[in-house]
């Protein structure tokens, strides 16, 4: 009998999630785009199986098909952004976030997006703290508050739509937030307030790549009996801060690196 290919499986001995795994492992190392019948080929599953763990695979945003050819989605390039955004981030933003809490005396925070979560990676706070739901390695749901509604609006739809559909079943809701969503791609910036944190006000600033692909956020949150007086100034003061986050991280790349970030 043929010997099969190494990945090979035997359906009837490997849980689903294994073959998930592989089929992922395979499409993200083929170093091309893979057609089903060489995942087939390497694999060893069946046609109907194989094509329904795609589908599942293509829903979630992790493989994507072009011209009946598969290739890594737009969720497995979000997973190796955060692998890199995290330490990137966190340095190039340290300088600028102290400026931005010394400027403002008020809290300010860089958060990324992990599993479908909102993860604050870094955060500072003024001597009389603020009483909030975000602390550093904490994850929040992307729902209400500034941060949320500011990652939310600027993953790629692949992945934002199944958390909305999760969110809101009422699809008038769900039509009114997507709204809601562009509108803050639009202008550049989400502001909240008392959404997540009673008597709190928050603005958030999206750091996106040249190609705009979403890195994280820059938020200062402040109480609303402080910030009530001052929105456009600490809206202005966020801004600068995040470009000045930009202008250091396009400086830690050589010249002809092809990664560069701008303030969209």
């Amino acid at each position: 009998m043929e010997n099969l290919p190494e990945n090979t499986v035997n359906e009837n001995s490997v849980p689903t999630s294994e073959r998930v795994l592989l089929i992922l492992r395979i499409v993200a190392g083929y170093g091309r785009p893979v057609s089903a019948s060489d995942l087939m080929r390497e694999t060893g599953l069946n046609k109907s199986t194989l094509y329904r763990l795609l589908a599942s695979l293509r829903r979630w945003g992790f493989v994507m098909e072009t011209d009946a050819l598969y290739s890594p989605g737009p969720a497995c390039l979000q997973m190796s952004l955060n692998f890199d955004v995290v330490p990137l981030l966190t340095l190039n933003a340290h300088e600028a976030m102290h400026q931005l809490n010394t400027l403002t005396q008020e809290t300010v925070a860089i958060t990324v997006v992990m599993q479908q979560e909102a993860v604050c990676i870094s955060m500072l706070e003024p001597r009389q703290s603020l009483r909030c739901s975000f602390e550093k390695g904490r994850s929040l749901p992307l729902h209400s508050g500034a941060t949320a509604k500011c990652l939310l609006a600027h993953l790629p739809a692949v992945v934002s739509q199944p958390i909305l559909q999760s969110q809101f079943s009422n699809m008038f809701e769900r039509q009114a937030r997507i709204e809601e969503l562009n509108l803050i791609r639009q202008q550049g910036y989400a502001c909240t307030e008392s959404e997540v944190d009673a008597g709190v006000w928050g603005i958030s600033v999206p750091l996106l790549t040249e190609n705009r692909q979403l890195l994280g956020a820059l938020t200062l949150m402040a109480p609303i009996v402080r910030a009530q007086d001052k929105h456009a100034e600490l809206i202005t003061a966020t801004l600068n801060a995040a470009e000045a986050i930009h202008q250091r991280l396009r400086s830690t790349f050589t010249q002809g690196s092809p990664a560069f970030f701008h303030q969209s």
